[in-house]
């Protein structure tokens, strides 16, 4: 009777096999050469992959050089796997333009993966503008994804953004591990992976070597882990700047651990304008980090006021609550290792130490309060102002 029934049960299960397909953007045009643009060759393969029948499309690009000019993958798709393979290396115009907001941008899809790769934004034109005057454009962000959901990128390399290399934008579900990220640490503006307006992202095992923040974390951001990243040059891992505006979402139970800064301007940041606003940051966890001569190891600013407009003056409207440090060691570059100067309408509340250990030179390290209310415990140097 058990066999009859098992026989009868398999009788009616149909299997549906996974049905894949591959793109191989020199099949549509694209040419290794670095000269020929590859533009619409790459978005001949991404239609074709994006309104394939089958279960899982792979997007391939070879090995060789790749020029590229701004090009936009929209979905939805009929398939949330699509895959881009990449043994080669994209790079960008040389030429900056005004016009251009990004140089490769993914909006409204589900399920697209990118492994390997190197991507070239040739930002070094639009940098020394920028070092030397006025009247540049902004620059282009390098990779960009934006509203949508289920996004890996493993693997890859960016360097040389003109702007932003990666920026996470309205998106849910997304992992980035072993991604590289290089850029010179004069080269303005290049934050190497900036979160907004999403959740229930990972950063983990990525080296970042740029201008600007290593990791930037903006309005909205909610449930991020950021583990196993090394910074540096840059300006550290910054939650923030948040509250330009008067009414702005806050961030949330974002986690930073296994981190490693090395000459970095700052290392763990919060920084906030100092300015009405509704914006908030709570529940945070700094642990597990290591400082090799970091100007700024902890640090929450509450008065960012660049140019001095608009704000001079006032208090930050951002409330800072519940923000933990835990095992924080290593050299500072300056005297002062921990730095809290908060808001004084709206005071940082909940602020725990606990195992700090930062050193400066021969001389003791010290911390500074403004408006901070908190705990210490365990050994802590240098020793709290909470």
């Amino acid at each position: 009777m058990y066999y009859y029934s098992l026989l009868l049960l398999l009788h009616f299960i149909i299997i549906v096999p996974l049905v894949q397909s591959s793109f191989n953007i020199v099949s549509y045009g694209a040419k290794p050469d670095g000269q020929t643009d590859s533009s619409e060759s790459l978005t001949s393969a991404w239609h074709a992959a994006c309104t394939s029948t089958s279960s899982s499309s792979t997007i391939y690009v070879p090995a060789g050089t790749f020029l590229l000019k701004p090009v936009t993958f929209n979905g939805p798709c009929n398939t949330n796997h699509i895959i881009f393979q990449i043994d080669g290396t994209f790079i960008a115009s040389s030429s900056y333009s005004s016009k251009t907001q990004e140089w490769i941008m993914f909006e409204h899809v589900n399920g697209v993966s990118i492994f390997g790769g190197t991507f070239d934004g040739r930002g070094q034109s639009l940098w020394s503008c920028k070092n030397s005057h006025g009247g540049c454009p902004d620059g282009a962000t390098s990779l960009k994804f934006s509203n949508s959901k289920n996004i890996m990128m493993s693997g890859l390399s960016s360097m040389n953004s003109e702007l932003y290399h990666i920026v996470i934008n309205g998106c849910e579900g997304v992992k980035v591990q072993g991604v590289r990220i290089n850029a010179p640490g004069n080269s303005p503006n290049t934050d190497g992976i900036h979160v907004q307006m999403s959740n229930d992202v990972t950063i983990t095992s990525t080296g970042i070597r740029t201008g600007d923040d290593c990791i930037s974390i903006g309005p909205g951001t909610s449930s991020l882990w950021i583990e196993g990243v090394s910074c540096g040059p840059g300006h550290g891992i910054s939650i923030g700047s948040l509250g330009k505006e008067d009414e702005e979402d806050g961030v949330q139970n974002v986690t930073v651990r296994n981190t490693v800064f090395k000459g970095s301007q700052n290392g763990l940041r919060i920084k906030t304008w100092g300015r009405p606003s509704t914006s908030f940051v709570k529940d945070i966890m700094f642990e597990h980090a290591t400082m090799q001569n970091v100007q700024n190891p902890i640090i929450i600013n509450q008065n960012y006021c660049p140019g001095e407009h608009h704000c001079p003056g006032q208090n930050s409207g951002v409330k800072i609550s519940g923000v933990t440090y835990n095992d924080i060691q290593g050299s500072s570059a300056t005297q002062v290792a921990v730095d809290f100067d908060c808001s004084g309408s709206n005071p940082c509340s909940g602020i725990g130490l606990e195992d700090i250990k930062l050193t400066y030179g021969n001389s003791p390290a010290k911390a500074s309060c403004i408006n901070a209310d908190g705990s210490a415990s365990g050994f802590v140097v240098p020793p709290s102002c909470l």
